[in-house]
């Protein structure tokens, strides 16, 4: 089973003046039991991050999430970087 090819999206959030370097990743994965993953990476840039790994039995409820947590991380202020 393959996903459509959606690129994982990394995602930035700087603020020297508070000593913020943050970096959001989310990717969309198959399972082994035929479920998607959204895998969320986050952490500080230039260090390891945390997971948090979301199961969905379908991949539109997988896109939903993706799309509402980028939505949200853009609101407060991260973006792409170039």
């Amino acid at each position: 089973m393959t996903l459509p090819a959606d690129p994982p999206l990394h995602l930035e959030r700087i603020d020297a003046s508070r000593n913020m370097w943050r970096y959001y990743e989310l990717e969309l994965h198959p399972t082994l039991f035929g479920e998607h993953a959204l895998v969320r990476t986050w952490g500080r840039i230039g260090a390891p991050g945390r997971s948090k790994i979301m199961t969905f039995s379908e991949l539109d409820a997988a896109k939903r999430a993706f799309k509402r947590l980028e939505a949200s991380k853009r609101r407060r202020g991260y973006f792409v970087p170039s």
